[in-house]
């Protein structure tokens, strides 16, 4: 079979993946003068594939495409995907894993991946994050603190632009922050109230949207469905920003359509990365002094798993974590008019409520850890009202203020809960695919109810009426926020990794996504894992080449 044409000339890096974290360490990389080429299983996209502003009367089938369930049974499942992006998520039959227990894994293979198609939330972790068995006795600490990571933090966060308001909490960090987008009348009485009545913070969520001119980006014009991209670039995502400035450099080779397969191996070290064409099926092989897995934290592990390395002490594919979360609750705000111009048309943010469980002491209610919430208050029109002319207008204005929290609950993190190659199954490349055995625990079960129930006294503080309980527990994955697999730690008989993200066994093979991650939080993951990336390449240019 005939090879792919790539360079002969060994890379000074070859990283696997586009996303969030591979975006960053390709521009670190490359601004650092190093030669580096990028690896992306999918296709390459342009602002021409971005369907924000397609409108479903437009689409053939009016946005209920049949055809996004019958090869996306899994893919479907997720708000974002859409008939007019649903090539952005993996083809489910093509890309099959193996289900020990319910498992919900959603992928995009594209350039980009899934920062096209991210919620953008933005926290900061913090040292009861990094430091939490210190705090509880439970499990084990990172190798870092928040201290080591604040400068890296500051870094992403000036270059990518987060909208938010400091609140000068010890468990939620402040950072460099854009100024905050505004808050609806129902969120403004939700935070003042539960203040006043509990002591609890109630803010505008920070998110990687900009409210204001950003690194040659324009502010967000609040059209509605970020997920199908953003002609201006307002929201931060790869392919615009880090890996164009990558390309900028002149050391970048952006190689699309490259379905990672293994590690190739050459006396003890990495020599490179074998892949296989999307569509020819043609093998090839990329070889470089150092490999970076940026594929996310399960493909990533995949990886590892399926080129045999990494794993002598049984850590590998371990301590997969998740958040719990889809419970919480609802209901309407005493406000006697609906106003849906008071505050920004389809904001794509927010309100957020920082963790307050478990903050300084160790256990409540039989639990430890914590949880935050997510939500918001809108108003709507009451349409179905009765009468006609001025009764009816009046009564269509004196709708509700529809108003939810959601709980974001922290997994611990179990050695049983893991994956491992199913190697009686394969991918249409025919690479084994993985076998997913992980469940709940007693303490995440425990930290859902009680957010439940946390919401609706929040809400009833606030003087909301009609308040319920509501949602089901997720099922595992299907948060998106899936991190573990291949921990850091000092000790080479417990982690994979080592404090700069360098793999125990492997010295010239370094992984920054997800998979490193020792505890969940409770906070959305993305900005720890650019973070990391950034500190980690530092260490790759600065101190990696000391020893080789």
């Amino acid at each position: 079979m005939p090879q792919i044409s790539v360079p002969k000339e060994p890379f000074d890096a070859v990283i696997v993946g586009s996303g969030a974290t591979g975006g960053w360490a390709a521009k670190r990389l490359t601004e650092a003068g190093w030669r580096v080429a990028l690896l992306e299983a999918g296709p390459k996209i342009t602002p021409k594939d971005f369907t924000e502003h397609v409108q479903p009367w437009q689409l053939p089938y009016l946005g209920q495409s049949p055809l996004i369930a019958r090869r996306r049974p899994i893919q479907s499942l997720c708000y974002a995907c859409r008939e007019s992006n649903q090539d952005w998520f993996v083809d489910d039959f093509e890309n099959p894993y193996t289900q020990a227990k319910p498992f919900h894994w959603i992928r995009e293979r594209v350039l980009g991946g899934r920062s096209l198609s991210w919620g953008r939330q933005s926290y900061r972790f913090s040292d009861l994050d990094f430091k939490a068995a210190s705090h509880d006795g439970y499990g084990d600490d990172w190798p870092i603190s928040y201290s080591e990571m604040a400068p890296y933090y500051e870094i992403v966060e000036k270059y990518v632009g987060i909208s938010g308001q400091s609140e000068g909490l010890s468990q939620l960090p402040d950072g460099d922050f854009l100024p905050p987008m505004p808050m609806t009348c129902g969120e403004e009485l939700l935070k003042q109230r539960v203040r006043e009545k509990m002591g609890r913070v109630v803010t505008i969520g920070r998110a990687a949207v900009l409210t204001r001119a950003h690194n040659g980006r324009a502010a967000c014009h609040y059209c509605g469905p970020c997920e199908q991209g953003c002609i201006t670039y307002s929201y931060f995502s790869s392919p615009f920003t880090t890996i164009a400035d990558a390309q900028r450099t002149g050391k970048l080779t952006l190689i699309c359509d490259a379905v990672a397969a293994h590690i190739p191996m050459k006396d003890g070290k990495a020599a490179g990365v074998a892949y296989i064409h999307r569509v020819t099926r043609e093998p090839a092989e990329i070889r470089a002094r150092v490999v970076v897995l940026c594929a996310s934290t399960l493909e990533s592990t995949r990886l590892l798993l399926n080129s045999n390395i990494c794993n002598q002490n049984d850590a590998l594919g371990r301590y997969l974590m998740d958040h719990h979360y889809q419970g919480g609750a609802s209901g309407n705000m005493p406000i006697d008019e609906a106003r849906p111009w008071a505050g920004p048309p389809r904001r794509p943010n927010g309100i957020y409520v920082p963790r307050f469980r478990n903050v300084s002491e160790k256990e409540t209610n039989g639990f430890i850890r914590g949880y935050g919430f997510q939500g918001g208050s809108s108003p709507a029109f009451d349409t179905a009202a009765p009468g006609f002319g001025v009764a009816f207008k009046n009564a269509v204005r004196a709708g509700h203020w529809d108003t939810h929290l959601t709980g974001f609950c922290e997994c611990l993190a179990r050695k049983e809960n893991h994956v491992e190659l199913d190697r009686d199954r394969v991918d249409a490349w025919g690479i084994p695919i993985l076998k997913m055995d992980c469940a709940y625990g007693d303490n995440e079960k425990k930290l859902f109810a009680d957010s439940q129930l946390q919401a609706a006294e929040m809400l009833e503080a606030a003087g909301a009426r009609n308040v319920r309980i509501t949602g089901e527990p997720s099922v595992f994955g299907f948060c998106i926020h899936e991190v573990g697999t291949a921990r850091m730690g000092d000790n080479p008989q417990s982690s994979v990794l080592n404090r700069f993200n360098q793999t125990h066994e492997v010295k010239n093979l370094f992984l920054t996504d997800g998979a490193c991650f020792v505890s969940s939080a409770c906070q959305n993951p993305t900005l720890t894992m650019m973070a990391i990336t950034v500190r980690a390449c530092d260490y790759i240019t600065r101190e990696y080449p000391k020893q080789a």
